[in-house]
């Protein structure tokens, strides 16, 4: 699917409030909310717009620990490793980078015991690992949740 201006319009607009109805950015495009509709199905359609979702703040949810993790696994484990990581509820994401099998992590935990709970029990239990690096976050200054149009 090649995007056209409006369809990189509508995805800046739900992308900056993903409840803003197609009424709303109908009256900013000039099109009808028909038409805003059937635009949005076709993102959709062509995976263009994987799903609609919510952010939550994770430290007002109770999640004050955030921490990245660089994993580096043996290859015939990787898959395993990373499969069993992305089932965790304190895994957030979870990636496979370039490098000598390495997977991306980020974790959200309560606390820094509940931190060590999982480094020791759940990332050191797993058979395959061969390193661990963790960096704990201080301070965000930038998150995004969509794509820079």
């Amino acid at each position: 699917m090649k995007l056209d201006d409006i369809d990189r319009k509508i995805l800046e607009m739900l992308i900056e409030d993903g409840r803003m109805s197609y009424v709303d950015i109908g009256k900013k495009l000039n099109l009808s909310r028909v038409a805003v509709r059937e635009r949005v199905n076709q993102l959709v359609k062509h995976g263009v717009i994987e799903k609609f979702t919510v952010v939550i703040n994770s430290e007002k949810f109770g999640k004050q620990v955030s921490a990245f993790f660089e994993v580096d696994c043996e290859p015939a484990y990787l898959v395993e490793v990373a499969q069993k990581l992305a089932e965790n509820p304190s895994v957030a994401s979870c990636y496979q980078m370039t490098g000598p099998s390495t997977l991306h992590m980020h974790v959200l935990v309560e606390d820094f015991a509940a931190l060590e709970k999982f480094i020791n029990n759940e990332l050191y239990a797993l058979e395959g690992i061969t390193r661990v690096e963790s960096h704990i976050l201080l301070r965000r200054f930038k998150s995004r949740t969509g794509l820079k149009l």
